[in-house]
């Protein structure tokens, strides 16, 4: 079912330039917010209460599908609205609570339920699943994202690009992995590890939510998966200090308040992926590797931060195949059923293939 008419909500950064990119994409886009953006854009903009089920109610009936770029929080109640009105929906959570209200909606629903369509979850699982399946037998999936400072200065080398609410939460909720053959939860901010890209010595450490669905789709063919997150060396230890010796994993709002004012976002930012897989082909144990690190591009007339375009693509890239009946119109999407070759054959997928 091809569709043109989608709502985004929430033109903060990712959102502003998600709905740009799918207004570049031929979608008629009609964006929302709670405050009237300074920027004029290119499509139309409605300064609505996102929190009223009434209000959601009247617009989700003049369009298709909604792009929720909401804090997390109000997610569920825009899927819910979403599902009473049979249009499709599209998310970028990484709160798991979150993803399984969605899952259980989309027994039921009319369109499509997707949430987990950014950058981890989203692309690097659909990277992943796409690399499992090339092996006769797989043994290994481990996927490693950083969105960073390009130029980090202090201890904790670090600059808040991302919502502060949901890296507090990756970094204190626990995380899902398959180890050994069985699926598991372990604590955040441990499995510590150095990693190189680009000659760059980076750390890497668990935290919850980047895998989606992945322990669910794998458990009993693949015997080992974790998702970590990529840092510069000596930020976990830092964090650990903050969060439990300090106690500030109790006052979580306050936690984020202090970080984004002692880190505040910057524009010259990278985002790093690492996406490895081991297995066998025919006897052979062999491995792929997916790692890059991107850079700020000139996206629709400006310069756009890494975190703010690869989040942004992401999503848009699975709208559009939506859109163009290359994946299911109903029931609920798992990103490791992306093809990973059909997301890059797309208008804005293609960005990653820079």
């Amino acid at each position: 079912m091809s569709f043109e008419n989608i709502a985004v909500l929430g033109l903060g950064k990712v959102g502003r330039l998600a709905a740009k990119l799918l207004h570049d994409s031929g979608f008629n886009v009609t964006g929302y917010d709670v405050k009237t953006p300074r920027e004029k854009l290119p499509f139309a903009v409605k300064n609505t209460d996102l929190t009223s089920p009434r209000a959601l109610a009247a617009e989700f009936a003049r369009v298709e599908a909604v792009l929720s770029c909401l804090p997390y929080h109000l997610n569920t109640d825009v899927a819910s609205a979403a599902h009473a009105a049979g249009i499709h929906y599209f998310d970028l959570t990484e709160d798991v609570p979150t993803t399984r209200s969605i899952i259980e909606l989309s027994a039921t629903s009319k369109g499509l339920m997707a949430p987990q369509c950014g950058l981890a979850p989203g692309f690097v699982g659909i990277v992943g699943a796409s690399h499992a399946a090339v092996f006769d037998q797989c043994r290994s999936i481990r996927m490693r994202v950083g969105a960073l400072p390009q130029h980090p200065t202090g201890r904790l080398a670090y600059a808040f690009n991302w919502s502060p609410q949901g890296v507090v939460n990756e970094y204190l909720n626990d995380c899902e992995v398959i180890e050994e053959g069985e699926h598991k939860w372990v604590s955040p901010m441990e499995w510590h590890e150095t990693l190189y890209i680009d000659g760059v010595k980076l750390e890497a450490f668990t935290t919850s939510g980047g895998l989606g669905t992945m322990c669910e789709t794998y458990l009993g063919k693949v015997d080992n998966i974790d998702y970590k997150t990529i840092r510069y060396p000596g930020h976990m230890d830092l964090m650990n200090f903050f969060f439990h010796e300090l106690l500030m994993r109790e006052q979580r709002d306050i936690a984020g308040e202090i970080l984004v004012n002692a880190k505040p976002p910057v524009e010259d930012d990278v985002v790093y992926i690492h996406v490895s897989t081991e297995g066998e082909i025919d006897g052979r144990l062999q491995r792929k590797e997916f790692v890059h690190g991107y850079r700020p591009l000139e996206i629709v007339g400006a310069q756009q931060t890494a975190i703010a375009w690869t989040t942004s693509a992401s999503v848009v890239a699975v709208i559009e195949m939506v859109r163009d009946g290359i994946l299911p119109e109903r029931g609920f999407l798992k990103q490791e059923e992306i093809p990973l070759a059909a997301f890059l054959g797309t208008r804005t997928g293609s960005l990653f293939r820079r």
